[in-house]
């Protein structure tokens, strides 16, 4: 008999309201995927005589993005300022920093 398909994540639940099911559920699609969606997704199909399975591993790449971004600082002679630069991405991002061009 034609098998009855199931779609998990492993560890975790599947997107909300971002997941959808097409080809008889033999396709699963993730629209405006996010860093959070990477993992193990199990595939199993099931009928009366039996079950099988497939893992499909997902790795989602993310370009470098700001978590805080920098903001111009106006200082007086004297005074102490702080600079934040907080990015984040897949692969994690290197920081650099320069003053007038020339690496610190």
């Amino acid at each position: 008999p034609t098998p009855v398909i199931r779609w998990i994540k492993e560890g975790g639940e599947l997107p909300v309201n971002r997941t959808f099911f097409e080809n008889f559920k033999k396709t699963l699609k993730i629209i405006d995927v996010s860093e959070a969606d990477s993992g193990n997704y199990k595939c199993i199909a099931r009928n009366m005589l039996g079950s099988v399975h497939h893992v499909i591993s997902v790795t989602v790449k993310a370009a470098p993005y700001w978590i805080t971004a920098p903001r111009n600082l106006v200082l007086s002679p004297g005074e102490d300022g702080t600079l934040i630069c907080r990015a984040n991405g897949n692969p994690k991002p290197s920081i650099s920093w320069f003053a007038n061009g020339v690496p610190i």
